[in-house]
């Protein structure tokens, strides 16, 4: 699956810590967005961990899949 990722973290620390997670799925191609090309397994663990890296009342994590076609 090929996955966009933004996100817009309020705190410093959450938002290093969730660039540094990232960075182990995809490629930062700008400040807050990650390009991830990854099986479904992958897209899973990924978002568990994401999830427990953020204060949900504050943050906020997206997830764009696009088809091949839409790449």
């Amino acid at each position: 699956m090929y996955i966009v990722v933004s996100y817009d973290i309020a705190d410093d620390k959450r938002r290093n810590k969730v660039m540094n997670e990232l960075k182990n799925y995809g490629t930062h191609v700008q400040y807050s967005v990650f390009e991830c090309d990854l099986s479904s397994t992958q897209v899973r663990e990924m978002k568990m961990k994401l999830r427990k890296l953020i204060k949900q009342s504050e943050d906020s994590i997206r997830y764009y899949f696009l088809c091949k076609g839409c790449r």
